[in-house]
């Protein structure tokens, strides 16, 4: 069963910002565990997941990872694999667990399956769960060891290993279940999306050693400059659109509970300095010749950037530094004192002390305005004042689709109550991001516009009281397909949902 969705979560907040204050240089170091498993006794034996760990374990060292791979994992070498990487972790670590194999979901929590699970059938779920290993239990042992970075990816999505012609199989079936509130400082990725199963290949023809998402993402994993973020979209561009040759449904989902980029390969692109010509170029007569750009200064490479996020006391404003700090201070516009932010109880690893607080609080109605924010870097001297634009209006149109992205698979659920209903609630929640829903009833084609109240920037998360967040359908409806316009004028894609 190759397969996992994403659900609500809670929102980024100022904790958040401790699993990445300044990227990827406040790890310690980097740390992965990668596991395939081919070689089931009781259920049906895979073929590629073995080859997608060790693609994996190799795209990873190539990234400076120091890499574990394990292969054909029973029960109890799955938990002395875990145990053993447990003690590679450190605080502030950057963590990596990659996955495939059978998983299965059981009253909503996933199970990796090891290779000795036993054949299962109609009501012996417990035996099931006695057997494999607790995904949750995976991401807590991972917060335990106080990674700052944990980056969890799982392609486990097939069907139920334990169909069994003739036989009533245990309670599941195509996807897991969606992995609903992870901490902070995780960022998921899953080779397929809600009741959708995972390519092996293509075609029989197809030769490749592994399956369809993996290798994908280890090549978008190598691509220099990109963040995770982008890495994710990149892979489920790319997989959906090699599925839909073969009229497979896959589309990997990711979730994102870091405040801040998330780069494996180098800096972000935009910051890194453009080559400076070295010879002049071709002067044209009766024109003055232009001098060569100079490279931007280590301090305009440095800059402070700012990510805000709206909440229903006002907003909160997590600052991300390259360089290690001191301590962090502010100001509004270009005058009054400058204000301290204080610290957090937490050490900063590559300073060996206090780790300054990256946040502050606005309230609802602050104006539009420039922040002036400055810093002290490791050896004492004071960096900036650097100026960062707030813009109420367009910080929350970013931060609510930005939510929006991250939790797609809960735009729209399904009602039982006097007849069908279908409600869409979350969309409702985040209506500032959106200029106009259309959906598409038993159709992929959206063709009718749901009614959303107007944005209220004051308390923009609320649902008026005189709103109705919910649409009345067919009984025979089986699916509805939905697509948002986002203020900006472009355009999501379109998201399907089955009954």
């Amino acid at each position: 069963m190759r397969g996992i969705s994403v659900g609500r979560t809670a929102l980024a907040g100022i904790v958040c910002a401790l699993a990445m204050l300044a990227g990827p240089a406040l790890a310690a170091k980097r740390v992965a565990l990668v596991i395939g498993n081919n070689d089931y006794r009781n259920v049906p034996k895979l073929q590629k997941a073995v080859n997608d760990a060790r693609t994996m374990g190799d795209t990873l060292r190539q990234l400076g990872f120091s890499v574990m791979v394990a292969e054909n994992q029973t029960r109890q070498d799955f938990s002395q694999t875990l145990l053993a990487f447990d003690r590679q972790i450190e605080a502030g670590d950057t963590a990596f667990f990659f996955y495939a194999g059978h998983g299965f979901e059981i009253a909503g929590q996933n199970y990796l399956l090891p290779t000795d699970v036993p054949s299962a059938t109609e009501g012996q779920e417990e035996l099931v769960r006695d057997a494999s290993i607790l995904a949750d239990r995976i991401v807590e042992r991972l917060q335990n060891r106080k990674a700052r970075t944990s980056i969890l990816v799982l392609d486990a999505c097939r069907n139920n290993p334990f169909e069994r012609k003739g036989t009533r199989a245990v309670a599941g079936g195509a996807g897991l279940a969606p992995m609903i509130e992870l901490p902070e400082g995780v960022f998921s990725v899953f080779s397929a999306g809600p009741r959708q199963s995972a390519l092996d290949r293509l075609s029989d023809n197809d030769s490749n050693p592994n399956s369809v998402f993996t290798r994908i993402f280890a090549k978008e994993l190598l691509q220099p400059g990109e963040n995770m973020v982008r890495v994710a979209q990149r892979t489920r561009r790319i997989v959906s659109e090699m599925a839909d040759t073969v009229r497979h449904k896959q589309v990997p989902v990711y979730f994102d509970q870091m405040v801040d980029d998330v780069f494996l390969n180098g800096l972000a692109k935009a910051a890194q300095p453009k080559p400076v010509p070295t010879e002049p170029a071709p002067k044209i007569a009766a024109l003055t010749p232009v001098a060569p750009l100079k490279p931007p200064s280590n301090e305009a490479l440095n800059a402070p950037i700012a990510n805000f996020s709206r909440h229903n006391g006002g907003w909160t404003v997590v600052f991300s530094i390259a360089d290690p700090a001191l301590g962090i201070s502010w100001r509004m516009d270009e005058s009054g004192e400058f204000k301290e932010t204080g610290f957090l109880d937490t050490l900063d690893q590559r300073t060996r002390k206090r780790m300054p607080n990256p946040a502050i609080e606005l309230s609802a109605d602050a104006p539009a305005s420039t922040i002036q924010m400055r810093y002290v870097d490791a050896n004492g001297e004071m960096k900036g004042p650097f100026p960062i634009r707030f813009d109420p209006d367009a910080a929350l149109i970013r931060d609510q689709r930005k939510i929006l992205d991250m939790t797609a698979t809960s735009w729209l659920s399904f009602r039982q109550f006097n007849g069908l209903l279908v409600y869409y609630t979350h969309l409702m929640s985040y209506r500032c991001a959106i200029r106009e829903v259309k959906i598409g009833i038993d159709s992929s084609v959206p063709d009718r516009a749901l009614k959303m109240p107007p944005c209220d920037p004051r308390d923009p998360v609320a649902i008026p009281s005189n709103a109705t967040p919910y649409l009345k359908l067919p009984p025979a409806t089986k699916t509805v397909s939905v697509e948002l316009t986002y203020r900006d004028g472009s355009v999501s894609e379109i998201k399907s949902f089955r009954r």
